[in-house]
């Protein structure tokens, strides 16, 4: 009932548990009086024995009573806030900080839509567990033994046998919580399952139109859809049936103490002040534990919800080295690398090569395996064999730090945030002066456009949905010359854009070249030709490296390739020309 390391992980809530718990049972305490002294009351109205002068006195402190309750109930409400937002702060403090430790190689681990669904859905589950469910198991302990003590002294009889029907609910929620925990964890895995289908779907709805594949996928998507209907049924079915019980058990009980009430009454046992106390006070022994149980299920989702934040807390962070570099980069040293994303599947295979600065090419076709090591060679991907060496120290001997300032990954689709050209230029250097942003703005040949816009202040949308294709890239390519790095690794960085930005982001990787270690990994060999190392990848294995000339030369896949894209190039230039 009570998860001991979820406490353990967020024992700043707790203080503000206890401290609900601690103005319930003050309020309970006013109740108690309050009864009593109604009972009091009605025996004197009763008995034509009630004096006003003593009445008055009575009745103010009843209103001071009532106020009292009503402050207690203002701050249990306050409590109960500070409680879930606490617990919301250090969960989702403790996911953040646990994806800086994985770095950008949590992926390999968990999927995004998983750790947005944990994150967000995953972490208000909790505010329940925290807010309502904690203060209302213990004050549910606290009540009836409360209550017992002081009927005790009424009538012991009505005490004793209160007190013995309430631990009924505890053992209905016990039994019903190893069924419910199941139950639930099917739930929450099945809740995320439907979230990755629908993020990839949502992020490949352009290509499922254009494929006219969305019928499918949305088949698809109601199958899982089903899926998920049908736990979500078991569980309210599971709730349901649970609360009947609980409801059975606590207007049982206090129809109980109704009855005994009444009759140690008619037995002359107890007075009317008595009896009406105990009528009055034996559904409090109840209805905590009621409420205690209607908490108990969305508790019960918080739990689940925290296997999944515990899944994703508990992952073994990537052990990088200490090391700083002290020195420039003068090569980077591929030996022996083997890679596979499933392990039924090689990617690469014992993959070796040498990057030294200048111009250096990784080409061959879709799916040989190029990407694979750009991801690699920046920490996307770490879970290889083999080294990868800069300056003849392995690159894991590292701190994640120094690799994330040294090695810059331009891939095709860098990501451009909602704001301002300004707010993304920072991004890769926030002491950069706007001098320097425009410096890397004429680089890239943006700022013709941007002196037509608001220049810096021009607005981005979300990933730059207002902005062509070729421009969006050339911003990115911009936001990484501002950096300090002394690698570039170009992946596909001219891919599905247009031939000026093509032209324009090629100078300045040949700028680049001549003072840092360039890699350009490229489909399209004219983009390469200048390289003063080109590495042929296919299907995972290096088979062939050399200069552009002497590739050509062996009239093997290099040539293949080179030859089979001059006829594209030619025919494509033909046809334009002719239109």
């Amino acid at each position: 009932m009570i998860d001991k390391r979820l406490v353990k992980e967020v024992d700043n809530s707790m203080k503000y548990v206890l401290l609900n718990v601690g103005v319930q049972w003050v309020s309970l305490i006013c109740n108690i009086v309050i009864i009593f002294s109604v009972g009091n009351i009605l025996v004197s109205t009763y008995n034509n024995s009630i004096v006003l002068s003593s009445l008055y006195p009575t009745m103010f402190i009843l209103l001071i009573l009532i106020i009292i309750r009503l402050f207690c109930a203002l701050l249990a409400a306050r409590f109960s806030y500070h409680a879930a937002e606490n617990v919301k702060l250090d969960l989702r403090l403790k996911i953040y900080d646990k994806l800086l430790k994985l770095g950008p190689a949590y992926s390999e681990k968990i999927s995004t839509s998983e750790v947005v669904q944990v994150a967000v859905e995953g972490v208000d589950q909790l505010e329940i567990y925290f807010g309502r469910y904690l203060p209302q198991l213990f004050y549910s302990l606290l009540a009836p033994l409360t209550l017992f003590i002081i009927i005790s002294f009424i009538n012991l009889p009505s005490a004793l046998i209160l007190f013995v029907c309430v631990p009924l609910i505890p053992v209905s929620i016990i039994l019903v919580q190893k069924f419910a925990k199941k139950l639930l964890a099917k739930y929450w895995g099945q809740y995320t399952t439907l979230g990755d289908s629908f993020l990839e779907n949502i992020e490949g709805l352009t290509t499922l139109k254009i494929y006219e594949a969305d019928e499918a996928k949305n088949e698809e998507m109601n199958i899982e859809a089903e899926h998920f209907r049908i736990v979500t049924m078991k569980v309210l079915f599971m709730q349901l049936n649970s609360i009947s019980v609980m409801d059975l058990i606590a207007y049982g009980g206090a129809a109980l103490g109704l009855t005994i009430a009444s009759s140690q009454y008619l037995k002359g046992n107890i007075g009317f002040a008595s009896a009406f106390a105990i009528i009055l006070l034996s559904s409090e022994f109840f209805i905590p534990l009621r409420l205690l149980g209607s908490y108990f299920h969305i508790a019960m989702n918080g739990m689940a919800a925290s296997d999944k934040i515990f899944d994703l807390l508990d992952i073994e962070a990537i052990e990088y080295g200490s090391n700083k570099l002290a020195e420039n980069i003068d090569n980077i040293e591929i030996k022996d690398l083997s890679f596979n994303y499933i392990a039924e599947k090689t990617v690469l295979n014992n993959i070796n090569m040498n990057f030294e600065k200048g111009l250096n090419a990784i080409v061959g076709e879709s799916g040989s395996g190029k990407s694979t090591i750009a991801k690699l060679l920046s920490l996307q991907n770490t879970d290889y064999s083999g080294l990868i060496n800069l300056n003849d120290n392995d690159l894991k001997s590292y701190t994640f730090e120094t690799m994330a300032n040294n090695v810059m990954l331009v891939a095709h689709n860098a990501f451009l945030f909602k704001g301002s050209v300004r707010d993304n230029l920072l991004m890769g250097n926030p002491n950069a002066s706007d001098e320097d942003l425009w410096d890397v703005i004429k680089q890239v040949r943006l700022d013709a456009f941007l002196n037509e816009q608001a220049g810096l202040d021009s607005e981005v949308m979300a990933n730059g949905a207002n902005l062509s294709g070729g421009q969006k890239q050339r911003l990115g390519l911009a936001r990484a010359l501002l950096s300090s790095a002394q690698v570039f690794i170009f992946d596909e960085a001219t891919s599905n854009i247009d031939t000026e930005s093509e032209a324009y982001i090629m100078d300045v990787i040949r700028n680049l070249s001549k003072d840092k270690i360039v890699i350009v990994i490229s489909h399209r060999l004219f983009n390469t030709v200048e390289a003063d190392k080109l590495y042929v990848i296919n299907q995972g294995h290096l088979i062939e490296s050399g200069k552009h000339d002497e590739l050509l030369n062996n009239q093997s896949k290099y040539f293949e390739l080179y030859e089979s894209q001059s006829v594209y190039e030619n025919f494509a230039g033909g046809v334009e020309n002719e239109n």
